[in-house]
């Protein structure tokens, strides 16, 4: 007889983040979530994020930590680092949100994302990567990376026909695309770790990573890594000649608004990514998989389960649609779940699985630093107008 084991586990953070990672916890069907509580930076925050949950408010990291097997990493970029090795020195598992991590600048007052070199990007975010890395091989608890686009439907059918057809993939060519982050914090490099090309870069960029991982794991037990990656980036809505019309946002103060990475695996093949918050419409999360015995394009967001027509926008005034969506007249592709589409319950189900019964997850540690490694060396490219750079793999 089956006996559902039970993980006691905390949310570090009360942002946007912790909102979607509560509500996929919520959703956690094969073990029982025992949720301690949340803390954050801003009390005030957090005492209204456990009030609208009912559920305990931290006063401190550290008492959060002593009563939980596993912690949510919710917080700014900047924290992340922090929260982990807190958490694994105390032998806890922390699943850290996208990305892994970053480089936050040198903390002065004259620190600019445009001007200063991007070397010391790759430098000292590599160095995080590697204290993270470090503290996780010490430690009994393990770091999961919360990339949803891993565990998204379209990914996880792409890796079964991967694994059970022994295809190469030849090209992936992916796109993450809106008309701006929601969160103000964001137009900085010093809050962000860097503009468009980390933001909204690493999903499409993770996601090419992992079916690579699955290709090679498949043939011959070995996954294949990132060799080199070249890139451009732009600041659009930062330029002299820009015409705002009034629906992009384009208070970016020193971050990239467009970003496309080339990158080339260990084995020669490509992988093609673009990042922007440039597009209207909603957003536009893809990916397309060019094999040596298949083609197949992976819908994240929009996607055509259901479309629906509406003749005025002010009859679904109370209705949500779609994220980013800026206007509900005339065709809309509603999800049903949107949540489900993109991977969010799936991958917390399977990290609380990994914590309770041992199970493999997907989208681990390794991943997230590949992901960190070939952004941060596409940076350095980019400044260098799109010379090949060397990716570490890890």
């Amino acid at each position: 007889m089956f006996t559902k084991k039970t993980d006691r586990s905390g949310i570090a953070g009360a942002g946007f983040s912790a909102r979607f990672h509560y509500e996929s916890l919520c959703r956690v069907h094969g073990v029982d979530v025992d949720l301690r509580g949340v803390y954050a930076l801003d009390q005030e925050q957090a005492a209204a994020y456990a009030r609208e949950r009912g559920i305990h408010h931290f006063a401190a990291l550290d008492a959060l930590l002593d009563e939980v097997d596993l912690v949510h990493c919710c917080v700014l970029v900047a924290g992340h680092e922090e929260v982990a090795v807190a958490a694994l020195n105390r032998g806890k598992s922390v699943i850290v949100e996208k990305p892994l991590t970053g480089y936050l600048g040198d903390g002065t007052d004259a620190f600019h994302g445009d001007t200063f070199p991007k070397q010391d990007a790759l430098k000292h975010g590599l160095a995080s990567v590697e204290r993270m890395l470090d503290a996780e091989r010490k430690s009994a608890g393990r770091i999961f990376y919360a990339e949803n686009w891993v565990y998204a439907p379209a990914i996880q059918r792409e890796r079964e026909v991967i694994e059970k057809t022994g295809a190469q993939i030849l090209w992936i060519h992916g796109e993450e695309a809106h008309s701006g982050s929601h969160n103000p914090t964001y137009a900085y490099w010093k809050y962000s770790g860097g503009g468009v090309l980390i933001g909204k870069g690493c999903h499409p960029l993770t996601a090419a990573l992992y079916l690579k991982r699955v290709e090679g794991r498949a043939r011959d037990g070995k996954p294949i890594g990132p060799k080199t990656v070249s890139a451009r980036t732009a600041a659009l809505t930062r330029m002299p000649t820009f015409l705002d019309a009034g629906f992009i946002r384009r208070d970016y103060y020193d971050i990239d608004d467009f970003s496309m990475m080339h990158v080339t695996f260990e084995d020669g093949t490509l992988a093609t990514v673009f990042a922007s918050d440039i597009i209207l419409g909603g957003i536009h999360n893809w990916l397309e998989v060019a094999a040596n015995n298949h083609r197949t394009l992976c819908n994240i967001n929009p996607n055509t389960s259901m479309q629906v027509y509406n003749p005025r926008h002010e009859i679904f005034a109370d209705i949500y649609t779609v994220e980013k969506i800026e206007q509900k007249q005339g065709w809309t592709n509603i999800p049903p779940d949107e949540d489900w589409f993109t991977g969010y319950p799936q991958e917390i189900e399977a990290f609380y699985r990994s914590v309770a019964y041992g199970d493999p997850v997907e989208s681990d540690s390794i991943l997230g630093a590949n992901t960190i490694s070939t952004i941060y060396a596409a940076y350095v490219s980019a400044e260098n107008g799109g010379k090949e750079m060397p990716v570490k793999a890890y």
